[in-house]
């Protein structure tokens, strides 16, 4: 075959710029071919197994459809845990992970009783229940796929969380759910149908439009309806996080104001966009 390089480079041109195709290729490197990056920026043939060549070979193919490295892979690094992911459930980002660590520095005794929402892989709930050994969490997801892959991830990663099958905007179901919560977080869908167009291939052809968009003449509807859930299930002085829209971050201060939160807090993520809001129910 050609040089791992120049095929990479042949194939994701104009897809993907030079540095991101370096990143994918080191990647594939060390995953699939288990060998040294430096080999391959050497440009020379290498002696691979057949099997080897046709994983690679299939994996740049992929890459070269827009597919996630992800999905290919069949997994990701969230905070320290190695999670599965298929194409049921959103790809953890890195904001999201920032928003954990908003919730690990502000709760820093073990004991800890918390609801995530809109779990998808289980990311956040995983990485609240490895980091607070004590700690009692909950994730909840309206999808069963969804959900079966974040049962699958708590075993992998040998870790503690119930999973509830529940739709957020069904009021109905609310009684089943845990009362007497320190904290409730949720990275719930909050891109508007308009942002679409500006949105890559490989999130819109691929990643679950569940988990992503919210109608642009509602984009709040998942908030709200959380928002007057914590109300309900949060303890006095429990706290509501939240991953948003960076359009939205003033709109959510009124939102949580208008519910009767106080404390609200907006932050910006590493790249600095309006990313993370919490508010305290008192």
């Amino acid at each position: 075959m050609q040089t791992i390089k120049s095929y990479t480079n042949n194939r994701l041109a104009g897809l993907y710029p030079p540095a991101e195709r370096q990143a994918l290729l080191r990647i594939l490197a060390e995953d699939i071919c288990r060998i040294p990056f430096y080999k391959i920026l050497m440009d020379e043939p290498l002696d691979l197994s057949p099997d080897v060549e046709t994983r690679l070979r299939d994996a740049i193919d992929r890459l070269a459809g827009g597919e996630p490295i992800q999905y290919i892979l069949g997994e990701t690094d969230f905070r320290g845990l190695k999670l599965r992911v298929a194409p049921g459930v959103l790809i953890p980002r890195p904001e999201t992970a920032e928003l954990v660590g908003w919730i690990l520095g502000d709760f820093t005794s073990e004991t800890l009783r918390v609801l995530d929402i809109g779990t998808g892989s289980g990311c956040i709930a995983l990485a609240l229940a490895g980091e607070k050994a004590e700690a009692e969490v909950w994730g909840l997801d309206i999808s069963p796929a969804a959900l079966g892959i974040a049962r699958e991830n708590g075993e992998i990663n040998r870790l503690n969380v119930r999973w509830i099958e529940a739709d957020i905007l069904d009021e109905g179901g609310w009684e089943r759910l845990p009362d007497a919560l320190d904290c409730i977080v949720s990275n719930p869908p909050y891109v508007m149908e308009k942002e679409r167009a500006g949105m890559r291939p490989n999130v819109l052809e691929h990643e679950p439009a569940l988990a992503l968009f919210v109608p642009d003449d509602d984009p709040l509807r998942y908030y709200r309806a959380i928002a007057r859930l914590a109300r309900r299930k949060l303890r006095t002085g429990g706290w509501l996080y939240f991953e948003i829209n960076e359009q939205c971050g003033e709109a959510m201060r009124r939102q949580l104001g208008d519910e009767g939160f106080a404390g609200i807090t907006l932050r910006q993520d590493g790249f600095g966009k309006d990313r993370m809001i919490k508010a305290q129910w008192i």
